[in-house]
């Protein structure tokens, strides 16, 4: 027997919400210039360096203090980085920085900051003594 569309129960838009899963807010990347990461890191809690640049870019010029990791090898050393650490994130002029910031954010990364510019902006408005390539 076949029961009438009338009687058939339907499901409201407005009651879908109550089977979706909700999934946490996506993390935002926040993008800083190089004097603001310069600041930060002399702060109380300074954000931890991660250069994505490759070695041979590490050194020509590279900041004091911070970690190289390439962008080819990030997901093979995720595991040494902690999800609770901010971290700034460098490459040349900032788009390697921003797909290894972006990748960290969908692994489980809450903190990460672009730094704007890469190490070129750094040594033209942060110390001019790094070469630039």
């Amino acid at each position: 027997m076949t029961l009438p569309c009338s009687v058939i129960p339907r499901i409201r838009v407005s009651d879908a919400h109550d089977f979706r899963t909700h999934s946490p807010e996506p993390i935002v990347v926040e993008h800083q210039s190089v004097q603001d990461i310069a600041a930060l890191l002399k702060s109380d809690t300074p954000p931890h360096i991660i250069d994505v640049r490759e070695q041979w870019e590490w050194d020509i010029a590279h900041i004091e203090g911070s970690t190289l990791i390439p962008l080819s090898t990030l997901p093979a050393q995720v595991h040494t980085l902690d999800t609770s650490r901010t971290y700034a994130l460098l490459c040349h002029h900032g788009m390697r920085s921003e797909m290894a910031a972006n990748w960290l954010a969908q692994h489980g990364f809450a903190s990460l900051i672009n730094i704007d510019g890469g190490i070129d902006a750094w040594s033209l408005d942060v110390d001019p003594s790094l070469p630039r390539y």
